[in-house]
């Protein structure tokens, strides 16, 4: 009897505890489901704004279309107008990068023809698919933009190269449509100094040119982005910038130390300037990878013997993808995830303020990473973001609140210095 009842009794406890086991994972699977379809409200609500993808690359080959859903695993293409609503993103910068050459009359030629190839054809596409998106010139227009059911198209500039030795392409290209412009890229310019140039600095920061380039952008209404500069030019542009300046796609190097991501101090300074530091969706920015020498003698090599991109047939752009694809199987790298965007995110309000971040992908130029791999998973940001306790004020200044306002303040800055003279 004693050990029929004791039987009974643990059969009791068992389905008792598999009940509550039962109801444990529910209650967790309906929070989680919760969770979700509340920052994905707060997602449809805010204002997303991704102030940099270099998908002009792509919009100048032929017959590559921007209302076309493209297969990114297929493709390497991260952005397109289909993939940009399904992610719930309301605006990006495209920004047209042309990568350093010769810096000589005939290298900055080069550079300034395929540099407004490139506006030219975000500028088509906007008129192309004028149901879809539209072309945005200044702050208020995304919201505009917003309102009517499209996606809002911005134009930046990556890296100052096609801005030659001549300041009046600056104004030629605010005409255009450019409304940031990044000093410098993995180079030394006429501009700036690289963070990564393997030469190391030249100029000591931003040149005497460079800086008749900022004070130009301050006149014009262009925004200085200083992503890609080297620590000093970091420096001098919050000297020499009398308007808030941005990094549109630089990270924090407290938590992953890379020349390209920004220090404590510099984060900083950033805030007492009011400007803005923009997450990017690059994994060698968001986490530190195990030393794996091979991979990176592997990788150097197939670089070095690539052409540029621009130059490339879609046969060499295929094969040079399924390159870098071959290299990335055979030595694996850990993933980046949504977590450390986050973790980049965390800190930086931490340490600049809720007011001086938000987000720069650098799709098509290397970005995606696990949870954002393409423009169609960039709600995944918010998801974490409400999973960490932000709340949709925070995320509103995070997805774009915070650059629109420095957008203003550096139309505001332009209007004065226009208005004295």
């Amino acid at each position: 009897m004693f050990h029929k009842l004791h039987h009974i009794s643990y059969l009791f406890f068992l389905c008792a505890f598999l009940m509550v086991s039962c109801n444990a994972g529910s209650e967790s699977d309906s929070a989680e489901e919760e969770l979700v379809q509340r920052a994905l409200e707060i997602h449809d609500r805010v204002l997303t704004v991704d102030t940099h993808a270099d998908t002009p690359l792509r919009m100048i080959q032929p017959g590559f279309d921007m209302a076309e859903r493209h297969d990114p695993k297929e493709t390497g293409s991260k952005v397109d107008y289909p993939r940009m609503k399904e992610g719930g993103l309301d605006a990006i910068f495209f920004a047209a990068f042309v990568a350093q050459d010769i810096r000589d009359d005939d290298g900055n030629t080069r550079a300034k023809a395929l540099c407004l190839q490139m506006i030219d054809s975000i500028v088509s596409s906007t008129q192309k698919n004028a149901d879809i998106v539209g072309l945005a010139l200044n702050p208020d227009d995304a919201y505009a933009i917003e309102k009517e059911g499209k996606r809002a198209i911005y134009i930046g500039i990556e890296n100052g190269y096609p801005i030659g030795s001549d300041i009046s392409n600056v104004a030629e290209y605010y005409e255009k449509g450019v409304r940031y412009i990044t000093l410098v890229h993995s180079s030394n310019n006429d501009l700036a100094d690289s963070a990564t140039d393997p030469d190391g600095t030249e100029h000591g920061g931003i040149s005497e040119f460079g800086a008749e380039v900022v004070k130009e952008m301050n006149r014009l209404g262009i925004m200085v982005d200083v992503s890609h500069g080297n620590d000093s030019v970091f420096y001098d542009a919050i000297e020499l910038s009398k308007a808030p300046i941005i990094a549109s796609h630089s990270n924090a190097r407290a938590v992953t130390k890379h020349d390209r991501n920004m220090t404590d101090e510099m984060l900083q300074l950033m805030a007492k300037n009011g400007g803005v530091v923009q997450l990017t969706m690059l994994a060698d920015y968001l986490r530190t990878a195990p030393p794996n020498p091979e991979r990176d003698s592997a990788v150097a090599a197939l670089r070095a013997s690539m052409k540029p991109v621009s130059e490339m047939t879609p046969e060499e752009r295929t094969a040079l993808r399924e390159s870098f694809q071959a290299l990335n199987e055979k030595y694996p790298a850990p993933p980046a995830t949504v977590k450390h965007v986050a973790d980049h995110i965390d800190h930086i309000v931490k340490v600049a303020g809720i007011d001086h971040v938000g987000i720069g992908c650098d799709f098509d130029g290397g970005g995606g990473i696990e949870g954002v791999f393409d423009a169609s998973e960039v709600m995944n940001i918010t998801i974490e973001l409400v999973r960490r306790g932000y709340t949709e004020e925070q995320i509103e200044k995070i997805w774009g609140g915070n650059l629109i306002r420095v957008f203003k303040e550096v139309q505001a800055v332009a209007s004065e210095i226009q208005a004295a003279g």
